[in-house]
């Protein structure tokens, strides 16, 4: 039967498939848009069992805030190439999940909901075969506080949430130098308080054995080590760093002196 260019384009723009993989579902299903949105549909099915097992180490990483400033998420879209991650299409389908992403609260649900009319697992499935590559969400973080500020790196590889413990008059800004902080630096936990154990523990063996290299006395080690640990704090916990725009104060003292406010969180999600 014959295909319209309308019906073409109309299948292109509800699936993003290429104007000859939609002409070509159309002329399998005799015209009946939506068995050829299910053609597709398998077809990408099939795609994803052969690249099943491909490495998905590329994508965007996009960081959203809702419009009261006390929720966020950070969600990875990931795919297998910088060359489809940089493309427009993709960042375009990557903004629309990360908007359906605030709206949920885990990532299992997040992957259940409405995307024009499929889930997200299925649309994920779809635009592995319209793509050619494995496409899947890479990370999925969600972070609450009085106010929410993010950050997203330059070419969507790092985005980061920071969480403060009140809406002072300039939280945005903070938040956001926070947020940038957490992105350059890639602290392990907000404070000591956050750090495991048994990277503490691994940590002061480390800075033992240096010493015993060093020839320090066994008798000296735990203290000399214990200072090694503060430094140690200093370098990897986000209110302990230089900030990065002031280096002679800590990020939790820039923070302070923004007014009657203390960092309570935050998250980062990176594909570098």
């Amino acid at each position: 039967m014959k295909i319209t260019a309308s019906e073409v384009n109309e299948l292109r723009k509800t699936t993003g498939a290429g104007m000859m993989d939609c002409k070509k579902a159309l002329v399998e299903a005799e015209g009946d848009f939506e068995k050829a949105v299910e053609n597709l549909r398998k077809k990408g099915q099939k795609v994803a069992a052969n690249r099943a097992d491909r490495d998905s180490s590329e994508g965007a990483v996009l960081a959203k805030v809702n419009e009261s400033n006390t929720e966020g998420v950070v969600v990875s879209i990931n795919c297998e190439t910088d060359f489809v991650a940089k493309n427009e299409s993709y960042l375009s389908m990557a903004k629309e999940l990360a908007e359906i992403a605030l709206k949920h609260e885990t990532l299992e649900s997040f992957l259940a909901a409405d995307y024009k009319g499929m889930s997200i697992t299925d649309k994920l499935t779809e635009q592995t075969g319209v793509i050619g590559e494995k496409i899947e969400i890479g990370d999925f973080k969600i972070l609450k506080a009085p106010f929410v500020g993010s950050y997203i790196h330059a070419g969507n590889k790092i985005a980061t949430l920071v969480g403060l413990s009140a809406k002072i008059d300039n939280a945005d800004e903070v938040a956001k130098n926070v947020a940038m902080q957490a992105a350059a630096m890639n602290p392990i936990a907000l404070n000591e308080d956050g750090v495991d154990a048994s990277i503490i523990e691994k940590e002061i063996e480390i800075a033992k054995d240096q010493l015993r290299q060093e020839g320090k006395p066994e008798e000296m080690l735990d203290n000399i080590a214990k200072g090694k640990i503060k430094r140690f704090f200093k370098d990897n916990t986000l209110v302990n760093q230089d900030f990065i725009k002031n280096s002679k104060v800590s990020v939790g003292n820039y923070v302070k002196s923004a007014g009657d406010v203390e960092i309570t969180g935050f998250v980062r999600i990176s594909l570098v």
